[in-house]
């Protein structure tokens, strides 16, 4: 299953907190089937996981939970304020 690290679940804790009616992220594939797209969600899509930790939820498409099983999301904010995620092998 995927990992989420310390600082995504602040990344989404701040986004949850900051714009109302979003209750986390949602990591879905792409129609290429390879590519995954990461985006604020209300709530969970049918067939979707659902991650909780420390506070911060993260939805999972069903292509997305396959490709990302034994991964670890991480993020981080750029100069420009921009979020940026990426996906590693967990340790």
């Amino acid at each position: 299953m995927l990992a989420l690290t310390e600082n995504v679940t602040e990344i989404v804790n701040q986004l949850t907190d900051e714009v109302p009616g979003i209750a986390g992220i949602r990591v879905a594939t792409e129609p290429d089937g390879q590519s995954l797209s990461v985006s604020p969600a209300e709530q969970a899509s049918p067939g979707d996981q659902v991650l909780e930790q420390d506070g911060a939820t993260v939805y999972v498409d069903e292509a997305a939970a396959v490709i990302l099983d034994e991964m670890v999301l991480d993020g981080g904010v750029d100069a420009e304020g921009n979020i940026e995620f990426a996906v590693g092998q967990q340790a």
